[in-house]
């Protein structure tokens, strides 16, 4: 497992956690003397020799990893100085070079910079724009119940097609935690009222699923207590869902953010994400204020390839 951001004490904290209860081999980006500095100060002097540590600028594929970026970039404005720095200078960047060349297999990233900005780097790497099929899926843990939240990174305003490839990701990732997926379009609309032209897309949604023939369970537009509530669900005897929703798609970036956070803050919920899905290789991007075992939770998920 790659984790690219070697300077930050709680990284080095989780990537000691994640081999030493057997997981895998971390490697850790970043100078060795930084590494060791940061293993003492964290009472980890010993792991120096435990973990593999790549210094960006002195690895012998630095020159590979940079003719393939230049390949991906020179097109799109980036010459062979902006090369180098992205390939030799941006830990989320060379992360991202490594995995893509087999010397590594995940990354864990993110934890010292916003996550829109990360995923535009690792999008030199890798193809994760909105129309790449990348979808971030948040898991939300309360009251002894899990439910997704879907997508919580790439994709700012969805229209109806974005919101069913969405939906299919959202119920991958629940497959892979174990879970049977019932999927719920959430509105402040329920079936139809109150009318409203922002919520005509969650309706035109569910009928883009029902085209293409998914094989689980799906329903909406709805309220978010009628996805969630079995006897506000009772309400609608006509609906496809045959318990309570556990993959909620929203109508955008911002209110998924928003709710999240909401139930973090005053909910006191666990959040687990968001897990990037629906591109190549297992790349898992961290937030700002993630703990040690978040950063550890987020590295199993790479590990376990839920993409």
């Amino acid at each position: 497992m790659i984790f690219s951001e070697g300077h930050d004490e709680r990284v080095l904290r989780a990537a000691v956690m994640y081999q030493r209860q057997g997981f895998g081999q971390s490697i850790v980006v970043g100078r060795e003397s930084d590494v060791q500095a940061g293993l003492e100060a964290a009472g980890l002097g010993d792991a120096i020799n435990e973990l593999e540590i790549v210094n960006a600028a002195k690895t012998e594929h630095l020159d590979t990893y940079k003719d393939y970026l230049y390949e991906r970039l020179h097109r799109k404005g980036f010459d062979q100085a902006d090369i180098h720095r992205l390939a030799a200078r941006d830990r989320h960047v060379f992360g991202s070079l490594m995995l893509a060349h087999g010397h590594g297999d995940g990354l864990v990233t993110g934890v010292t910079r916003k996550s829109a900005h990360v995923l535009d780097l690792i999008n030199h790497v890798y193809d994760v724009g909105p129309h790449d099929g990348a979808v971030g899926v948040t898991a939300v843990l309360s009251k002894g119940k899990i439910v997704l939240i879907s997508d919580t990174l790439v994709h700012e305003w969805p229209d109806e097609n974005d919101l069913a490839d969405i939906a299919e990701r959202g119920a991958s990732v629940a497959r892979a935690l174990g879970l049977e997926p019932r999927v719920a379009f959430v509105s402040f609309s329920t079936f139809g009222y109150p009318i409203s032209e922002r919520a005509e897309k969650m309706k035109i949604a569910p009928e883009v699923l029902q085209k293409r023939g998914v094989d689980f369970e799906f329903e909406g537009e709805m309220a978010v207590d009628v996805a969630l509530n079995v006897n506000e669900m009772k309400k609608y005897p006509f609906s496809r869902l045959t318990g309570p929703a556990n993959v909620l798609v929203v109508p955008a970036r911002h209110s998924a953010s928003i709710s999240v956070k909401l139930m973090q803050e005053m909910g006191g919920a666990t959040v687990i994400g968001p897990i990037l899905t629906g591109i190549d290789k297992p790349i898992q991007i961290c937030s700002t204020v993630s703990s040690v075992s978040d950063i550890l939770n987020m590295a199993v998920i790479a590990a376990c390839n839920i993409r």
